[in-house]
């Protein structure tokens, strides 16, 4: 067994250049599956967890039995 990489040989695979590569790589990767995920999932809206004081207190519909 030669020790070499894949494509390229070993010598080129273990400069400094190559890790800074792979770790941007690595980095753009987990952002990606990150907001890629984050897409996926629905929206939040940060008004649902406060409760605000312009509801009404009474129905104005034509429904008056309608729940508000």
């Amino acid at each position: 067994m030669v020790p070499m990489g894949l494509l390229l040989p070993d010598s080129i695979l273990r400069h400094e250049a190559i890790a800074v590569l792979a770790a941007f790589v690595a980095i753009n990767t987990i952002v990606y599956v990150t907001l890629s995920v984050a897409k996926m999932l629905p929206k939040v809206y940060v008004s649902d967890w406060f409760t605000t004081r312009n509801r009404r207190a009474e129905t104005r519909s034509i429904h008056p039995d309608a729940p508000i």
